[in-house]
């Protein structure tokens, strides 16, 4: 992947959480506050609680660090997934933020 193929799809990435993150607002009572600063979204939950998702350019990766742990994402087959086989990020996001939101929430590309 070029750098800049790599730019566009982690641009997308993080629209989509911003996305993610209004639709929920609006469709629930989650109260997610989102902030992108840069190549960075932060999700504070109502227990104050975070996960921060950045872009790692000179790796051409995506890490997300959540209260389980941290976890990097690589594009591949057309989506961005676990570089230690632990699945799409998209997935991982949706399960991570459900736990720490105490409630179930959905993220998709």
């Amino acid at each position: 992947m070029t750098d800049s193929e790599y730019m566009d799809r982690a641009e997308a990435l993080l629209k989509a959480v911003e996305t993610g993150c209004d639709r929920i607002n609006d469709e629930t009572d989650a109260d997610l506050d989102n902030q992108r600063v840069g190549g960075m979204v932060t999700i504070t939950f109502a227990n104050r609680s975070q996960i921060v998702i950045n872009q790692q350019k000179p790796l051409h990766e995506i890490w997300m660090a959540t209260k389980a742990g941290g976890f990097h994402y690589r594009w591949l087959d057309g989506a961005w997934q676990d570089t230690k086989g632990q699945g799409e990020f998209f997935a991982a996001l949706t399960q991570h933020a459900s736990g720490q939101a105490g409630q179930s929430l959905r993220f998709a590309a």
